[in-house]
């Protein structure tokens, strides 16, 4: 009986892998749109997150496809949310903000705000609290810009 469980259970795991087609949303490289320009202002590290992420579509350069120039500003905040008897902070709340516009042959497409915030609690190990808050910036700013690149997908599609 343990033969045939590890059996099925091998069936399972070989049909399960071989039938997933696994891509990412963004890898595809056929848009009809290139960013030929992006200027940033702000902070520094969510920028640089931001411009890696746009430069799996940067170089998808073709006569045929819309250039447009993206204005990308920047913003973080740490706020304390609660603090113990003592007055030191237990949790944080990590706030970035990001003003985009998007720009076509000079004309202003859209101008917009995306803030997105995370909550989470304070450790007393200064360089853990700095690796945690270093991952939650990489993680909202990942979010940020693939709503920034639906944004001109979108606006593409129109």
């Amino acid at each position: 009986m343990n033969r045939a469980l590890i059996k099925t259970s091998l069936i399972f795991l070989v049909l399960g892998l071989t039938s997933c087609a696994y891509s990412p949303i963004f890898s595809e490289k056929n848009y009809n749109f290139e960013i030929s320009g992006i200027s940033f202002s702000g902070e520094k590290q969510i920028n640089q997150v931001i411009e890696n992420k746009f430069k799996l579509i940067r170089n998808n350069q073709s006569i045929k496809n819309k250039k447009y120039n993206l204005e990308i500003n920047s913003n973080k905040k740490r706020n304390v949310i609660s603090k113990n008897s003592k007055g030191n902070p237990l949790k944080y709340e990590m706030v970035i903000s990001v003003d985009y516009k998007i720009i076509y042959n000079g004309n202003l497409l859209l101008k917009k705000e995306i803030e997105k915030e995370n909550i989470y609690n304070n450790v007393s190990d200064l360089f853990e609290l700095e690796q945690s808050e270093k991952i939650i910036i990489e993680n909202i700013s990942a979010n940020i810009s693939d709503i920034i690149f639906s944004s001109i997908i979108n606006l593409d599609d129109n």
